[in-house]
């Protein structure tokens, strides 16, 4: 595979994946709404699943290839780039304002997230030999997380006001064939979406001589975020800060606790050194989120905090560069 074939493989695969998940929510959105289903359940799981389904695909499939690097790489790069850029360009678009369910309940279950995996990571536990792995037993132990989550999902929607559970509608906008057809299609999308970016990514990182790491933390974890960061900056333009905000935290959540343990499931990953200090910068993110919300206007992302985060993420992409 040739260079410029490689970065077509990409483009074209990250395309795939974005166009794929919008597939996959409007087809599942369509069924849900059919099937009533509130609007609040289905936007914290269908839509944040769909949001993060290119990041699965393509950890799941690097897993099975046995490119772990990428797998791991992905992950952690797309928290990061979550948080520092995403939310730094919705802050700058339009401060973000921020519920205290999210300030107190969703931003530190992302941080324990991070916590978790790090713990899991460095201890010689379950049937970790080596140091340093996601084995199968710490695949279970975030996917049990995972379901924790979502019976705090399930609560949230249980206790949703009077006015969103009035807000079921009669059915889906698209006929029952259709929204299936709208499943299928989608899901067939990003499992050849995410073929295609991992085998360019693979590519290009042996075509440089650099690491499957670097490539994972830059190219493939931003273009694999390209759905949250067109649902967040779409939110703050509209000034749905909620959204905005609530998308980024639930995908990260998502990321580490289902999509590592699937990938773990899948093969155990061994997490080399230079991860590990990756993995500090997304606990960092993380907590640089949670002490914003009590720096300057309480419970808001200001611009000039906007700014802060993308200056800090330029700064750790420019690490990464020198680093290789």
């Amino acid at each position: 595979m040739s260079i410029i074939f490689a970065l077509l493989s990409i483009l074209f695969g990250l395309a795939l994946l974005t166009y794929a998940s919008d597939w996959l929510v409007e087809g599942a959105s369509s069924l849900a709404k059919r099937l009533r289903i509130s609007d609040l359940a289905i936007g914290l799981t269908i839509v944040a699943f769909g949001t993060s389904a290119p990041e699965l695909v393509v950890s799941v499939v690097s897993a099975i290839q046995n490119n772990v690097d990428i797998s791991v790489a992905n992950v952690i790069g797309s928290n990061i780039f979550n948080i520092l850029a995403i939310l730094g360009i919705a802050a700058i678009i339009y401060p973000l304002s921020v519920t205290k369910s999210t300030i107190w309940k969703e931003i530190p279950f992302s941080l324990l997230a991070v916590l978790v995996l790090g713990f899991l990571v460095n201890a010689n536990g379950l049937d970790v030999v080596n140091d340093q792995l996601i084995s199968r037993s710490d695949a279970l132990v975030l996917l049990s997380f995972f379901v924790i989550f979502l019976y705090h999902v399930y609560g949230m929607a249980r206790s949703a006001a009077p006015d969103e559970k009035k807000g079921l509608p009669e059915a889906g906008h698209l006929p029952m064939h259709k929204s299936i057809i709208w499943i299928v299609v989608g899901l067939i999308g990003l499992v050849l979406g995410g073929r295609f970016t991992v085998d360019g990514a693979i590519t290009i990182a042996t075509w440089f001589g650099v690491s499957q790491t670097l490539i994972g933390l830059t190219i493939v974890a931003a273009g694999t975020s390209l759905p949250e960061l067109a649902t967040s900056v779409q939110a703050a333009r509209k000034k749905k800060d909620d959204i905005a905000v609530g998308n980024i935290v639930g995908s990260n959540i998502f990321n580490v606790f289902f999509i590592l343990g699937v990938a773990g499931l899948v093969r155990p990953l061994p997490i080399n050194d230079q991860l590990i200090t990756d993995g500090i910068v997304a606990i960092f993110a993380t907590t640089l989120l949670f002490v914003s919300m009590f720096v300057g206007r309480s419970h808001k992302i200001d611009r000039w905090q906007g700014v802060g985060y993308l200056f800090c993420y330029v700064a750790y992409v420019g690490y990464l560069l020198v680093r290789g």
